[in-house]
């Protein structure tokens, strides 16, 4: 078992070899709205992209400069207040400015620079103002810049998102550290959002992102808000050597130790963008057992925790389970749904597909928590899967009906 440590604080900058800051230059009103993750002697990089089809200048940018370079990055520039999505070629114009501007800035090469934009789509990048900020830009190893950072890259979220753990590695130390920001359009089929994770592990760039990649399908790949995945998300994670391990490679002890590590912090980073869901009042977090494979699993529990009717039913504190049959019942894959279990909170509700009597003041009461815990079993399988969610509220419809004014 994975002995990690939780040891305050624990930013992107603890990680060694790691600089960071954020601040304010008019792309928003008041709030930071301008970024910078640096590593000076380069970090090897791995990152997962959105699936969506109209995919930001930045996004395009950034693979460009991952393939460029040979997933060799040393700093990442992200702006919110505007996505630059759905600009046409000004919009890619954009996005190369701003990856020159920050690599003369930094005096590196423009493919060693990856960039991150969020905020509103369709609008054109006040690209003057940008470039203007980036020559303020002096990172450092500060707690107080990287949660300068961490401001910088949010838009509705109520708070910054930040998870870390420390453990042993072959007798050295090793960090890994994450940020993350989303509350809204949260249905990925990759990252979520954006996000970003440093370690000073050895680490090579295919095996990175092979480590990543399977972290997020556990993690950020298993939570929804509202059912739609936006044009600029993105989860990269550098990795900068500096804590002097050996060289981490697949199958491997190291390998399984590290991966633990990444997924854990990821995690947490998923969780705390459930919880943030935009309007939301309460985490779900389903699992789902008893299915032939851990793949099938998650996708029941995403279904699950996707679900409108149940999002509404956990808001409304009403355990109707029914809600829960028909969102396992909606999947399309062939399951057996004459043995499910389900479980709200602490009782069961249903047994071998069928209703048994329960406490509905209790469940009711349990409803009402900040957290709120299904489990379903199809009783077919040894596998098990977990989603996150939030429930849906009349707060929701207030942020995003008026979400550009």
């Amino acid at each position: 078992m994975l002995n990690l440590q939780t040891v305050s604080p624990l930013t992107l900058t603890t990680p060694k070899g790691f600089k960071a800051t954020g601040i304010h230059v008019g792309l928003k009103r008041k709030r930071k709205d301008l970024g910078l993750l640096v590593c000076e002697g380069g970090a090897s990089a791995a990152a997962v992209y959105t699936t969506n089809q109209m995919q930001a200048a930045p996004i395009i940018v950034t693979k460009q400069a991952m393939e460029a370079s040979e997933g060799r990055i040393h700093a990442i520039l992200v702006n919110s207040g505007n996505a630059n999505a759905c600009t046409g070629e000004l919009g890619l114009t954009h996005a190369y400015t701003s990856q020159h501007a920050i690599a003369n800035h930094l005096q590196i090469k423009p493919e060693q620079v990856a960039i991150a934009s969020t905020g509103i789509i369709g609008q054109t990048l006040a690209i003057d103002t940008l470039v203007t900020g980036v020559g303020q830009l002096v990172a450092s190893e500060a707690e107080e810049e990287a949660d300068a950072f961490a401001h910088a890259i949010l838009t509705t979220d109520t708070g910054i998102k930040t998870a870390g753990y420390q453990f042993l590695m072959n007798g050295s130390e090793v960090s890994i550290c994450g940020v993350a920001k989303g509350s809204g359009m949260i249905h990925p089929n990759m990252a979520t959002m954006l996000g970003f994770l440093t370690t000073d592990a050895t680490v090579e760039p295919n095996v990175l992102q092979t480590i990543l990649k399977r972290s997020i399908d556990r993690t950020f790949n298993c939570i929804t808000v509202d059912g739609d995945s936006s044009t600029n998300d993105m989860v990269m994670m550098l990795a900068s050597g500096a804590a002097k391990t050996p060289t981490i490679m697949l199958d491997t002890q190291e390998a399984e130790q590290f991966e633990q590590a990444v997924t854990h912090v990821c995690q947490e980073l998923a969780k705390l963008i459930a919880r943030d869901g935009e309007g939301a009042t309460k985490l779900i977090e389903v699992t789902v057992q008893g299915t032939d494979e851990e793949r099938l699993a998650r996708k029941i529990a995403k279904q699950i925790v996707g679900s409108s009717l149940v999002k509404t039913a956990i808001f409304g504190e009403d355990a109707n389970w029914g809600r829960i049959v028909a969102a396992i019942g909606s999947i399309d894959e062939p399951i057996d749904v004459s043995k499910i279990d389900i479980r709200i909170g602490s009782q069961w509700v249903l047994r071998q597909s069928m209703p048994i009597l329960f406490d509905e003041t209790l469940a009711s009461n349990e409803l009402a928590a900040d957290t709120v815990a299904i489990e379903v079993d199809l009783n077919s399988g040894s596998a098990v899967g977990r989603a996150f969610g939030c429930d849906l509220t009349y707060d929701y419809i207030k942020i995003n009906a008026s979400y550009r004014t």
